[in-house]
């Protein structure tokens, strides 16, 4: 990963650790001098209130006085010096008093200035001064006791400046072995932040991608294992409501294939009636122009004239009516009364009511059914669709002229089928017979007086009482069927 999070913790402690080496060094080197001068420049002072304390009580000859000195200026390496008023050495911690009683009696009396004076009383001074024998800087006190003892003591810095180098060197050497182990300490340590941090980079992503199967699975309580809780409540939120905008989404899709399916069928609807009763109107029309104008005045004729009025009047009142019982059969209006019936003396009553139309055609029925045949459903509903069948069947019949009503016991289901010899459906036109004003021979359609909307009121009846319905091409004919319930 270009930007890896393990890699940013790891510079960020770099440049931590390098920073506070970096910081302790430079605090070494500035502040260890003043701080180590303030430090001596106290110790200086306690020294000289022992002193003083000794020297008011007379008791600078007493061993406890010599023991306490020594051990002062063993403790803070200083060097002391006390002299009399007469410049006699008194107590020294040095093997040669000479050149430091010059140089305290210098201070004294010659006005001999000092490099840089830290603090100065009645009774003291306290300054910086070079040795230029030795060529070391020292920090000193002098000044006179109580009883007027002069004292002077003193301290080398150059000491303090030697260590300053060492411990910076220290430093350094300390802060880059501690650099490395805590670069792999943090290495390994900063797997157990990081880690969840990238599974949660991982499930943010695969959200990206609409992929709601992968959970946080950290069952810690701090605030990276949080987010992952809500994370995962997240997810689930998300997969839930792009699951009800999904199905919403689909069925606004739905509703809006629907109206467009009703917009084409009140399109087609509104043509195919149109085209249905223009020629009827036009021959009414025709037909009565013709009377009123006297074009054929012989008796003959105006029946002729009347008699197309009443048969193409008669065929638009058909028409309307399929279409009214049609429409309330689509939208549920009818109410589907269910009653127990013999479907076998239905289907005799159905073929007696067509004797005449049989008998015009030369056509013959058989009807293979054993007696009785109980079914359930909607009597009246049943006539139409065993009438709808038989229509179809006689002005579609040829060949052999023969028609063929078998009704099936199967089990619970009773299948009844309406067979004609004749020229079979063509497969191309097969699945639009249900198509309401669809017509396999127009000629020959309008030459019965069909409308089209037979087999579509079958259709909506067959569904209004949820059994199946259908047509079965033969060699020498077509055979159409629907079921019922038998129990």
């Amino acid at each position: 990963m270009k930007h890896s999070i393990r890699l940013q913790f790891m510079l960020l402690f770099s440049t931590a650790m390098v920073s506070m080496i970096l910081l302790c060094i430079l605090a070494n080197s500035l502040l260890l001098g003043p701080f180590y001068t303030k430090q001596k420049e106290k110790v200086l002072k306690e020294a000289y209130k022992l002193i003083d304390g000794y020297s008011s009580k007379g008791g600078l000859d007493t061993e406890e006085f010599t023991v306490g000195l020594d051990q002062v200026a063993a403790r803070y390496n200083l060097d002391i010096l006390v002299l009399d008023a007469d410049t006699n050495t008194i107590r020294s911690t040095v093997n040669d008093p000479r050149y430091l009683t010059d140089r305290l009696l210098g201070y004294i009396f010659s006005s001999k200035q000092a490099d840089e004076i830290i603090y100065k009383n009645d009774s003291y001074t306290v300054q910086k001064s070079m040795d230029p024998r030795m060529h070391t800087e020292y920090i000193e006190l002098w000044g006179t006791l109580t009883d007027n003892q002069i004292v002077l003591m003193r301290s080398p810095i150059e000491s303090i400046q030697t260590s300053a180098h060492v411990a910076n060197r220290l430093l350094l050497y300390v802060g880059i072995v501690v650099l490395l182990l805590g670069l792999v300490v943090n290495l390994i340590l900063s797997r157990k932040v990081t880690d969840p941090i990238r599974e949660l980079v991982n499930i943010s992503e695969k959200m990206s991608q609409l992929d709601f199967d992968v959970k946080y699975r950290g069952g810690g309580d701090n605030e990276i294992d949080l987010l992952g809780c809500h994370m995962n409540r997240l997810s689930s939120t998300l997969e839930k409501t792009i699951s009800e905008l999904k199905t919403a989404n689909n069925n606004l899709q739905g509703e809006l294939n629907k109206k467009a399916e009703i917009d084409e069928m009140r399109k087609d609807f509104i043509s195919n009636v149109s085209h249905e009763l223009k020629t009827p109107i036009a021959l009414i029309q025709g037909y009565s122009e013709g009377l009123k104008d006297c074009v054929n005045s012989d008796e003959e004729s105006r029946d002729y004239y009347c008699d197309v009025i009443i048969d193409e009047a008669g065929r638009m009142n058909k028409l309307v009516k399929n279409l009214l019982e049609l429409n309330q059969l689509e939208f549920g209006n009818e109410n589907v009364s269910m009653e127990r019936f013999d479907i076998a003396e239905l289907l005799s009553n159905c073929i007696k009511a067509n004797d005449i139309l049989i008998r015009q055609n030369e056509i013959t029925v058989n009807l293979v059914s054993d007696r009785p045949v109980f079914v359930w459903s909607d009597e009246f509903k049943v006539e139409q669709v065993v009438n709808n069948y038989l229509s179809n069947a006689i002005h579609y019949c040829g060949n052999e002229k023969h028609i063929e009503v078998r009704v099936i016991r199967k089990e619970d289901v009773v299948r009844i089928s309406v067979f004609n010899s004749g020229d079979p459906i063509p497969d191309d036109a097969l699945p639009h017979l249900w198509t309401k004003f669809f017509k396999v021979d127009k000629a020959r359609t309008r030459e019965y007086g069909g409308s089209g909307i037979g087999l579509s009121i079958v259709k909506a009846v067959m569904e209004s009482l949820n059994h199946d319905y259908g047509v079965i091409n033969h060699t020498n004919g077509v055979e159409f069927w629907f079921e019922l319930d038998g129990r």
